[in-house]
């Protein structure tokens, strides 16, 4: 027999999901992605298969008759391995394993986790990052801290902290022209750094908004380096390639240090936030509890002004 290659399993989580609720904004939701990563999820496992798994109307989708019979498959199994993962973990209760984004665990996490280590040395923290599709409700994770609106239904969910945005550089940048940025209007004459992953987010400030809440009419904010994460822009002005938007708390670290200043300082509002996540169920042990507390007070001292 012709061995397959192994089976796309972030595909098949989101499948499950959006066969659940037969919706890939449902799906979306709870995986804490987009409908289109969903979306392309599923395309990838219906080539994958060689057969659709979904038929699509204007605003709704079905299951075909494959796609059902696979959806209770399944369902079944991740079933399975959620009570195996449960027993797993509860079988050691000083390990913790936190699902975070990789910004948030290199800008914000890294520098202050050495403290929990001193205040309970009995905990081992596992911290996993990943651009990959989580769903702490069934995969064998205890806590994890998100960015995003917090309408995540079917977990606990606490705001850990607010995250407004404002301009951003290294030391000693300059306006294209060679002159200090030192207003404002300046910021007419900067290179940008764009973070990709903010567009098609109602509610988080790009360019274009920051320009327009300063009164910068008329400026071009489509111009610049274009990256695919906040972490990566941020990167990108530390050294020197030109000016980036900053998430309050991933730049904390950085201005504190002195690898970034605020070249001006209006800030804008962020309609997302950074969360704390747990299962509604299950995995519920002191050492989670431990860490949410710990975490939840790291947060309140180190609130940057803005």
């Amino acid at each position: 027999m012709k061995p397959r290659h192994a089976p796309p399993l972030t595909a098949l989580r989101a499948f499950e999901a959006a066969a659940r609720s037969l919706s890939f904004q449902k799906a979306a939701t709870q995986l804490f992605v987009t409908p289109a990563a969903v979306s392309h999820q599923v395309k990838r496992l219906e080539a994958y298969l060689g057969t659709e798994l979904f038929e699509r109307g204007h605003r709704t989708v079905t299951l075909t008759p494959q796609g059902a019979a696979l959806a209770a498959s399944l369902t079944e199994i991740f079933g399975m391995l959620d009570r195996a993962l449960d027993r797993s973990a509860s079988a050691e209760p000083g390990h913790l394993r936190v699902s975070t984004l990789e910004s948030f665990a290199a800008k914000w996490l890294a520098p202050r986790l050495h403290r929990f280590h001193e205040a309970h040395p009995d905990i081992q923290v596992r911290v996993l990052t990943s651009d990959q599709l989580v769903d702490v409700g069934q995969e064998n994770v205890d806590v994890a801290i998100r960015y995003g609106l917090g309408t995540y239904p079917g977990v606990q969910v606490e705001k850990l902290m607010d995250a407004p945005v404002f301009p951003v550089c290294a030391p000693g940048t300059s306006r294209k022209d060679g002159k200090p940025i030192a207003s404002p209007a300046d910021m007419a004459h900067v290179a940008f750094i764009h973070d990709q992953s903010a567009e098609g987010r109602p509610g988080v400030p790009d360019w274009a908004a920051w320009l327009r809440a300063v009164g910068l009419h008329g400026v071009s904010a489509d111009a610049g380096l274009v990256f695919p994460s906040i972490y990566l822009a941020q990167e990108a002005a530390i050294h020197g390639h030109g000016v980036a938007l900053g998430l309050a708390p991933l730049v904390e670290e950085d201005l504190r240090q002195g690898r970034l200043v605020r070249p001006v300082e209006p800030h804008l509002p962020n309609a997302y936030a950074f969360w704390t996540i747990r299962p509604s169920k299950g995995r519920h042990h002191a050492a989670t509890d431990a860490f949410c507390n710990w975490i939840h007070a790291e947060a309140s001292a180190s609130l940057p002004s803005v």
